[in-house]
């Protein structure tokens, strides 16, 4: 899991709301109706964008400095990380008793996904 750390622009709107916007990464925009939603939204949408660009073989540009970040009046910036998941499916050889992986197909279950949410669920992640 590589973890990403990028400066985002918090500018507070008329009607208490925040609109998110990352510098480096054009397009990256999110909105959050209170400072705490705010900031859930600007790292979900991070996570969204650099898995995105992973994804896609596209080239992860380096974060600014805070420093050198231009803001406006109603804006501040703030630091946001994201850990970001390699998503590409590998292939394990499972075993399962042949009466079982029977009941599983007569009730069309997906034995992959039952073995990733059962994963997710002991490691507690999501």
């Amino acid at each position: 899991m590589a973890e990403y750390v990028y400066p985002a622009i918090f500018h507070k709107n008329s009607n208490g709301s925040y609109t998110i916007t990352y510098p480096d990464l054009p397009g990256c925009i999110s909105e959050g109706k209170t400072l705490e939603n705010a900031l859930y939204m600007a790292q979900d949408a991070l996570r969204q964008w650099l898995e995105y660009l992973t994804e896609e073989k596209e080239e992860i540009p380096a974060a600014s400095a805070m420093k050198d970040i231009v803001m406006e009046d109603g804006e501040f910036v703030n630091l946001v990380r994201a850990s970001v998941r390699d998503n590409k499916a590998v292939r394990r050889t499972v075993s399962v008793p042949r009466w079982l992986d029977e009941a599983a197909s007569a009730a069309n279950l997906s034995l992959s996904r039952i073995l990733q949410d059962a994963l997710k669920e002991r490691l507690g992640v999501q």
